[in-house]
């Protein structure tokens, strides 16, 4: 997941000891909770990764935004205790939080939001969202008053200012944020066990210390499917948010448990590589995408779980239209479309892989449906490092299996230096006119013409849109239904 779009994290087998159940620890002393996750972060700064993986830990944990992303996709104050946009939509001005301060106690002020933002969008910014921060200047008024103006109007800023990459940094800080991080948030950093665990525990003084719950999470990295499972039925992990599906029938028929299936904005897409030939023929992207059975890789990679997409936008998101039916599963079409490209089969490509089990399971499904159509897709398996710097940073690949978690990355169709390659005027025309569209209606319409673009396209073989397991003790209050970001927020969690 790019996640880079997004991309999760490096992968890590954690070695799972079953003889102290520590969820029998968290409910004796009703304080402490205990969290799995797949992949371990590269770092713990989200303004330097795209991981996903660090958000999972730090974002409303240790690191706090102007805004908050509620599970629902709405926005709240956080940072921020209210702002007023201009009539023209491109200026917000913000009244912040007063009383607030960063964990080496310096004090929380405008100046620290005008240093986060334009660090941001500066020039050696490695932020994945420098474009957006890169169009915003930061004003300050006084301590506490601080106003944003855009270059262009973006409907979806105050979402995007509760995201991780617009954390809010303390100066002296912020080059250490990788391994010490420091934020105003209600945990501080205790503990990472490189290759087992990440450790937080309450700051006492945190602004509102006395409503929080939990006074220490332990996130624990377990890669393998069976070592999950494992866990969880061992009682080592008190919840396992963004499970691997498979077994989670088992604890549907548990009632020690609790199984939660959420919605997200999540994107899973047979990557393709726009800039290589012959993959930069329409046609032979056509042909890919046709002789792919969604149904079946979301039942190979997902178990099951997830919902068939047509281009790179998700059901429920504002604007949404089906296109699914753009470029249909048909074996004699592709067949035919490789045909008129002069394609000479067997064709051969290489599949890049990372290690998530959606990725490797789906490939496989993948591959054997290429198969039939005279595409010979090379499995090649990476760990998260090599994807990094050959698939997502060299652009050396065919074809990548990968979700982009990121609610709103249309944007990334507009970079002709993304991973993907491609470059189409047209598209970057219609994205500019989204931006700046100030009716809903008329944004929703061109949003509209954007995913049929892309499907018209074939800019990739767009796959489903993810559905998140979480398993988790039936007692453990809190936990997101939904999940429009990847967060796991500490604070709102609760033994019963």
């Amino acid at each position: 997941m790019l996640n880079r779009r997004t991309v999760l994290a490096t992968g890590a087998i954690a070695a799972v000891p079953l003889s102290t159940p520590l969820s029998a620890l968290a409910q004796g002393r009703k304080d402490a909770v205990t969290l799995a996750m797949t992949l371990e972060p590269p770092g713990l700064d989200p303004t330097a990764g795209a991981a996903s993986a660090i958000a999972e830990i730090v974002q409303y944990n240790i690191f706090e935004t102007l805004t908050k992303i509620n599970p629902d996709g709405s926005v709240s104050p956080l940072l921020a205790e209210s702002w007023e946009v201009s009539p023209d939509l491109k200026t917000y001005t913000f009244k912040l939080r007063r009383g607030v301060k960063f964990q080496n106690g310096e004090p929380f002020t405008a100046a620290a939001v005008k240093f986060s933002y334009d660090r941001a969008g500066g020039e050696k910014s490695t932020n994945k969202d420098k474009r957006t921060f890169a169009g915003l200047t930061t004003q300050v008024v006084d301590d506490y008053t601080v106003v944003l103006l855009n270059k262009e109007i973006d409907p979806d800023l105050l979402f995007v200012l509760g995201q991780a990459t617009s954390i809010i940094v303390e100066p002296k800080s912020a080059d250490t944020n990788a391994n010490k991080p420091v934020g105003t948030g209600p945990y501080q950093l205790q503990a990472w066990n490189k290759g087992s665990s990440v450790v937080l525990t309450a700051w006492a003084d945190y602004r509102d210390a006395k409503a929080i719950k939990i006074k220490r999470a332990t996130f624990r990295f377990i890669s393998d499917p069976a070592a999950q499972v494992a866990a969880l039925l061992a009682g080592d992990v008190d919840a396992f948010p963004r499970v691997t599906p498979r077994s989670v029938a088992q604890f549907k028929a548990n009632p020690k448990y609790q199984v939660i299936v959420a919605g997200s904005r999540a994107k899973t897409i047979l990557a393709i590589n726009n800039g290589k030939q012959p993959l930069q023929d329409v046609r032979v992207r056509r042909a890919i995408a046709a002789a792919i059975d969604r149904k079946a890789v979301i039942e190979g990679a997902g178990d099951g779980y997830g919902a068939p997409i047509g281009s790179h936008y998700v059901p429920g998101a504002f604007g949404y239209v089906d296109t699914t039916g753009v470029n249909p599963f048909d074996i004699e079409k592709s067949k035919k479309l490789l045909a008129e490209a002069g394609i000479k089969t067997p064709l051969e490509l290489t599949m890049t892989l990372p290690p998530t089990p959606y990725a490797r399971q789906g490939g496989e499904v993948i591959a054997a449906q290429l198969a039939k159509v005279g595409i010979i897709a090379k499995i090649q398996n990476v760990e998260w490092a090599q994807w990094l710097s050959g698939t997502y940073g060299s652009k050396n690949y065919d074809l990548t299996v990968i979700s982009h978690v990121e609610p709103f990355d249309l944007g990334n169709f507009a970079k002709p230096d993304y991973y993907w390659a491609y470059n189409s005027p047209k598209f970057n025309d219609l994205f500019n006119q989204i931006k700046n569209a100030a009716r809903p209606a008329d944004r929703a319409k061109l949003l509209g013409d954007a995913q049929r673009l892309l499907a018209e396209d074939s800019v990739h073989a767009f796959l489903y849109s993810n559905q998140w397991i979480t398993v988790a003790n039936k007692n453990l209050k809190g936990l997101w239904k939904d999940m429009p970001v990847f967060v796991n927020d500490i604070s709102a969690l609760s033994w019963s």
